[in-house]
């Protein structure tokens, strides 16, 4: 290598060095194992429907930014070629070239334009190249170019004497390179010589691109030269240096005039119009492989690489530029600053900075090793909290002013010029700006709990703490010590921030965002910020305001949100960047967000970089979702073009084909805006299922009936322009078929009729027994009230008899008292009276009482109510008694003693013994019977 060379190199080397600081556009890598092909690439292009397709060794690759699909080329041979015309895709390949059409099912098939050649192919032929010329496609291998009319089918060969590396279209004609011959165009199907200078006939021409007066053609070591007329200049620019020590493999001319150059070993260059160098990518930088076998620019801008070992895709015109960190030296971002065009990074491993107008490399600054927790510009100075204490920046001099262990935060206090705040892992200190210097004054007594988020409010200063709550702390007018601290435990999380914005202290944390309210002295909900988030969405509570936009920006899960106040009313406005966490790959709670100089940039650090997006250059583009595959089967069936069915037409399923997996997806290819999806299946599922990045759903065991798929995609905020569907019915299984239905319906009605006849004699017989039991229970029912009427009437007479009894005793007695009571006084006449002729009147009336009939009739009369039948039954037993011995039995029968019986008689009691005798033997009674017994016997 001469010197020249040398000089060249090692200025590449460092130009090399400080593009290792760029921010580069998003890079989206593929390897083999994802989309299961070869590794190398060899072409690229893209449907209408943005479908991307490449010409991989093992065959055509189909990529719609959802999922792969390989078809293996014609008798599986390496493929070197693809290009997309309209609905075919033109391919070549070894010993073949064709073109591929989608059937009604989706699935590529092949149509082989080389079998119908009227001349053979040469031997091992290839086809490296395809060109679209309207009418004609052409297609050129190493030694041949074949030029297919669309419209008569008809081939026509061009053969060279040396090798065809490649074809070229510019406007609408064909170049080619012969060595040791020049370049040649084609006119009217021969070739003409245009340039035959030593560089194109030594040098491999990569591309020749078309400008406003000349041609521009790039050969793969010699850099560019411009061709006026018949002669080739020199086209002199500042990435010559770089050029001219890679070697090109392919080149591209963008749609913004810049070009893309792939080369072998040294990734992509991409230098603008004037040839100034933009961006150098290779392996180190996020490139999947540094040798770029092919290149192509699809219909959003986006560059696609086809590698030697994969496929990457770079957004071009992404708001979102990327600086990783790929040697590990910074570390993880934690905070950044930009300070008098230098731009900070505070690190795990340090403080390190640049020149944000040159493109140079980040460097460290002495003094700074380990973690760096914040860094905050207060007037014209830069502070830096660092774990060994706090630091003043000064261009690339760090200055400790304190060292008490762990500062997290630098902030002013209130409205002072000379005060500053700051906490650390042991509580609050103060410094101050003596003689035009900050140095460590006090800490505050009093308070010594870890202050990573506080804010001055009024007269009180306010510290979170994430585990034990917020404190409010009331601190005397010199800021020694601490008078009163009030704690509110109702409100703590992880991660939970809390910050001053505009006239309001806020507090973060999983439950929303409140405002605090000095009159209760309490934090109340915001129910505006508080819609930023949900409890799902939530990550960090970490909040900042950025001095550059006076935004106020939230981190959640699915975007970064940073709020405004409106211009028309005081309503904040929110905005979103669909930045997912994932994405961001930032470190929960001490995410960061920078205003650059760059008017609507903004930084965020990751945890080996840092992201930069230009949120006025952001714009959600329109893009379509479209169905992928329709398949029969569940998610266990096999796949195979068997089960594939037709998007375009209704399906009609049998009732056992009602397992379906439906695949769909978004070509909109982009590192940080994936899309999602949402469907819903009209006629069992009507409501939107949950969005998910997946892009295929399976419906099992679906029952008969008529179904409409549709799905949804969304991109950051933006809905897909419109929702694709699919119809289909899965048919009524045969046992539900019109005639069975009928003859269904026929045996329902007759088994209707039946089962009513059934029931109603079976209810006919149940109420005739019903009937009759009703009958006998009436007839017993009455029986039993008979028997009850007959019991009463019993009960009655026993009661009537009872009386009358009670009366003929009553009337007994009274009879025998009369006597006894006559006979005591005629026996007191006779005895006590002297003259007895006196008293014989009284005692003839006396005797006349005694002896009347009367009180028998009376005792008779009561006797034969009481005991009717007695009378009745003696005389037939004894019909020769007399009346008086019928008295006597009646006397007898109300088991009255002879003494009882001799007043009514009249007589003594030893007559009624002999009345008694007598009466025994007119009865014929033995003399071991009882007369008394036998008459109540009777």
């Amino acid at each position: 290598m001469n010197k020249a060379k040398k000089i060249f190199f090692q200025v590449a080397l460092v130009i090399g060095l400080s593009l290792s600081a760029q921010e580069l556009p998003p890079i989206q890598n593929y390897s083999p194992s994802d989309y299961k092909a070869e590794n190398q690439n060899w072409a690229i292009s893209q449907s209408k429907n943005k479908v991307v397709y490449v010409a991989n060794s093992k065959g055509l690759l189909e990529y719609n930014g959802a999922e792969w699909a390989l078809f293996p080329s014609p008798d599986e041979t390496i493929m070197r070629s693809v290009k997309v015309v309209g609905n075919k895709i033109y391919t070549g390949s070894y010993m073949e070239f064709g073109y591929w059409q989608k059937d009604d099912l989706g699935m590529l098939n092949y149509t082989s334009l080389s079998t119908k050649l009227k001349k053979d192919l040469l031997e091992d032929e290839e086809f490296w190249g395809i060109l679209d010329m309207g009418q004609w496609i052409v297609f050129q291998s190493l030694n041949r170019i074949y030029i297919y009319n669309v419209t008569d089918h008809s081939v026509n060969v061009i053969d060279s004497e040396t090798s065809l590396f490649k074809i070229f279209k510019v406007d609408q004609t064909i170049y080619f390179q012969s060595i040791n011959q020049g370049i040649f165009k084609i006119e009217n199907g021969r070739k003409i010589l245009v340039f035959d200078d030593e560089v194109v006939k030594k040098d491999e021409v990569i591309n020749i691109f078309p400008r406003e007066n000349d041609l521009l053609i790039l050969t793969r070591h010699n850099g560019f030269y411009t061709a006026q007329g018949q002669s080739l200049n020199k086209w002199n620019i500042s990435a010559d240096v770089l050029l001219s020590d890679v070697s090109i493999y392919s080149a591209l001319l963008l749609q913004d005039k810049s070009f893309v150059l792939g080369t072998i070993s040294h990734g992509l260059v991409h230098i603008d119009q004037n040839g100034t160098l933009l961006y150098h990518i290779d392996q180190i930088k996020g490139l999947r492989n540094n040798t770029v076998l092919s290149l192509f620019e699809d219909a959003d801008n986006n560059l696609w690489l086809g590698l030697d070992n994969g496929i990457s895709y770079i957004n071009l015109r992404s708001p979102f530029k990327v600086y990783h960190d790929n040697r590990g030296v910074a570390g993880s971002v934690y905070t950044a600053a930009l300070k008098d065009n230098i731009l900070y990074l505070g690190t795990n491993q340090g403080l390190f900075y640049k020149d944000i107008a040159l493109d140079v490399d980040f460097k460290f600054i002495q003094g700074t090793q380990g973690q760096v927790w914040s860094l905050n510009t207060i007037g014209e100075t830069l502070f830096c909290g660092h774990h060994t204490g706090t630091f003043i920046i000064d261009g690339n001099k760090a200055k400790k002013i304190a060292g008490i262990q762990g500062t997290w935060k630098v902030s002013r206090l209130n409205d002072s010029d000379n005060y500053l705040l700051q906490g650390n892992y042991d509580g609050l200190y103060i410094l101050e700006k003596l003689d035009g210097f900050w140095q460590l004054k006090n800490k505050i007594e009093g308070f010594n709990h870890s202050s990573r988020y506080f804010e001055t409010y009024h007269d009180d200063i306010f510290v979170n703490h994430e585990y034990k709550g917020v404190f409010r702390i009331e601190v005397d007018s010199a800021f020694s010590k601490v008078q009163n601290v009030t704690i509110d435990t109702l409100i703590r999380g992880s991660n939970s921030g809390i910050i001053k914005y505009k006239d309001d202290l806020l507090y973060s944390y999983k439950k929303g965002i409140l405002k605090y309210d000095r009159d209760s002295k309490k934090f109340v909900k915001d129910s505006l910020l508080s819609k930023v988030y949900t409890q799902d969405d939530y990550v960090s509570g970490k909040m900042i305001v950025d001095n550059k936009s006076d935004y106020l920006w939230v981190f959640t899960n699915s975007n970064v949100h940073f709020i405004s106040e409106g211009k028309l009313a005081s309503t904040p406005i929110i905005n979103s960047l669909p930045l997912t966490e994932n994405i961001r790959s930032g470190i929960v709670g001490y995410e960061s967000a920078t205003g650059l100089e760059e008017d609507g940039k903004y930084l965020f650090g990751t945890s080996s970089g840092f992201i930069t997006v230009d949120i006025d250059d952001y714009r959600e583009r329109e893009f379509d979702v479209n169905l992928g595959n329709i398949r029969k089967g569940g998610k266990n069936e096999h796949k195979s073009e068997k089960n594939l069915l037709s998007k375009t037409l209704k399906g009609n399923f049998k009732n056992h084909e009602n397992n379906l997996q439906i695949s769909f997806y978004a070509a909109a290819f982009s590192k940080y805006l994936k899309p999602n999806y949402q469907f819903q299946l009209l006629g069992i599922y009507p409501e939107w299922s949950n969005w998910s990045q997946q892009s295929f759903t399976t419906f099992e065991n679906l029952p008969f009936g008529d179904y409409t798929f549709k799905v949804r995609a969304k991109i950051g905020d933006k809905l897909s322009s419109n929702i694709a569907s699919y119809n289909f019915k899965i048919n009524r299984p045969w046992y539900f078929s019109n005639l069975l239905l009928g003859l269904y319906a026929f045996a329902f009605i007759l088994g209707s009729i039946l089962i009513h006849n059934s029931y109603r004699r079976y209810y006919h017989k149940r109420q005739k027994k019903l009937i009759e039991k009703n009958k006998r229970e009436m007839e017993l029912a009455k029986a039993q009230n008979e028997k009850e009427i007959i019991k009463i009437k019993n009960e009655q007479l026993k009661e009537e008899f009872k009386s009358k009894s009670n009366e003929l005793a009553a009337s007994t007695l009274s009879i025998i008292k009369k006597n006894e009571l006559l006979s005591k006084v005629k026996e007191q006449l006779l005895s006590n009276v002297e003259d007895k002729s006196s008293v014989r009147p009284i005692i003839n009336i006396i005797d006349k009482s005694l002896n009347q009939n009367d009180d028998w009739e009376l005792f008779k009369e009561a006797f034969n109510n009481a005991d009717r039948k007695f009378l009745k039954k003696l005389k037939k037993a004894h019909p020769n008694l007399s009346p008086n011995d019928i008295r006597l039995c009646a006397y007898l029968r109300l088991n009255l003693s002879s003494k009882e019986i001799a007043p009514l008689l009249n007589i003594s009691a030893r007559s009624v013994e002999i009345k008694r005798y007598r009466l025994r033997k007119k009865m014929d009674l033995s003399h071991d019977d009882n007369l008394v017994n036998y008459i109540l016997k009777l």
